[in-house]
């Protein structure tokens, strides 16, 4: 888990989707004037410059932001997400993502919180010189999986986590099912939003069974695939599970999906999911 590196992922399709949703929960939070908190279970670097080695080795960016950087035409979902992104670039060349803690501080109010969890120490410094100077922000170099519960419930009673470890070892798909159970057990109103990679099926699928046996209600699904499921392929597609999610998310995503899908990819195994997966 300490060898993973955002930084070759960063901007990628599923970041497109997991920061399009992020925004749309965090905008829906900032609704009422009562402060809230955002939480961070694996935070990374917080901002990642795409002419590094490392994001030009992949260029990954290149097929998510990078298809959407220069479109006149996106739905209000997206259109809001390319503003966000734009702040960290200057003129119209792309240069820098965001990571979610950035992108969080932006979006978040002077009187909200952010509390910020990373175990990989370079990373972890990367983030915390990055942040040092807002007094809204606490980082921690320690495991989201484990460190988030003892800050549950918050005070504000208000508040969201993002819970989006890298998968690279199996045991995070049942770590993170645990650890949402814990914290929701301590924190049943707070909206949650566990990303999660599509690379092997079967394990997205007890991921789901998962949660519609663990007793939490009202969860909601929504997936991007820019191909057919590939078994050894690598990650075919991505999505995000919002518990507690605004009651508007569903039909936002349903603009929102079938456009990504279109201009990310014109091959014909692209698509998406958009489910119920507990009902209220």
């Amino acid at each position: 888990m300490l060898s993973y590196r955002h930084a070759f992922h960063a901007g990628n399709f599923a970041d497109v989707l997991k920061h399009i949703v992020l925004i749309q929960l965090i905008d829906y939070l900032k609704l009422k004037d009562k402060p809230f908190v955002y939480f961070d279970s694996h935070a990374g670097a917080g901002k990642y410059n795409l002419n590094t080695d490392y994001a030009q080795k992949t260029k990954e960016f290149e097929a998510g932001i990078g298809k959407l950087w220069q479109r006149n035409d996106p739905p209000n979902c997206v259109a809001d997400y390319l503003k966000w992104i734009k702040v960290f670039n200057n003129g119209a060349t792309l240069t820098h993502y965001p990571g979610s803690p950035l992108l969080a501080q932006r979006l978040l109010r002077r009187n909200d919180r952010l509390v910020f969890f990373e175990l990989h120490s370079t990373d972890y410094a990367l983030l915390a010189k990055a942040t040092k100077q807002d007094k809204r922000i606490v980082c921690h170099p320690k495991d989201g999986f484990k460190e988030s519960l003892k800050f549950l419930p918050p005070h504000e009673r208000r508040g969201l986590i993002l819970i989006d470890p890298s998968y690279e070892i199996k045991s995070d798909y049942r770590q993170a099912i645990e650890a949402l159970s814990q914290m929701h057990k301590r924190f049943a109103t707070g909206i949650y939003a566990l990303w999660y990679p599509v690379i092997e099926r079967s394990r997205n699928q007890q991921l789901e069974k998962a949660i519609q046996s663990s007793g939490i209600k009202n969860v909601q699904l929504f997936e991007l695939s820019l191909t057919d499921d590939a078994s050894g392929h690598g990650m075919t597609a991505s999505g995000v599970i919002v518990i507690n999610p605004p009651w508007t998310l569903a039909d936002k995503m349903q603009q929102t999906l079938p456009w990504l899908a279109n201009a990310l990819t014109d091959t014909s195994g692209a698509h998406y999911r958009i489910e119920r997966l507990v009902q209220e």
